[in-house]
């Protein structure tokens, strides 16, 4: 399927965001849906990810800020993303795995989207 990335923008911190990934075919039977994020310099990392039974898994730094959410229907997955910091700069993507333990687990997502830019200043 082909993952298409939205809501990017640059806020101060403290601000919220509201990232979309859209995509051409249907999510409902994608075992495994996350986010990512890559900062200049740094490795990509898994930010947010849930499973084809709605559960959820968040890195340690955006609990209780973030919060992942797919709409089958619209075959859509979401990221709220709020109390931003100035290191959650980074370019955001969205991926899709068929494997429902994929988690984090960037090999396993075979699918991309192209990114999108968020910038937090302080």
């Amino acid at each position: 399927v082909q993952l298409v990335e939205s809501g990017g923008d640059s806020v101060q911190a403290g601000g919220s965001l509201r990232l979309s990934c859209a995509s051409s075919g249907s999510i409902y039977d994608t075992m495994c849906m996350g986010w990512f994020r890559q900062a200049p310099g740094k490795e990509r990392e898994g930010v947010a990810a849930i499973d084809s039974d709605g559960m959820t898994s968040y890195v340690d730094s955006v609990k209780g800020r973030f919060t992942i959410s797919k709409d089958n229907a619209k075959n859509t997955l979401d990221l709220h993303m709020s109390s931003l910091k100035p290191e959650d700069t980074a370019i955001y993507y969205c991926a899709a795995s068929p494997y429902t333990t994929a988690k984090f687990r960037e090999a396993d997502f075979g699918d991309w989207g192209q990114g999108t830019q968020v910038t937090v200043s302080s």
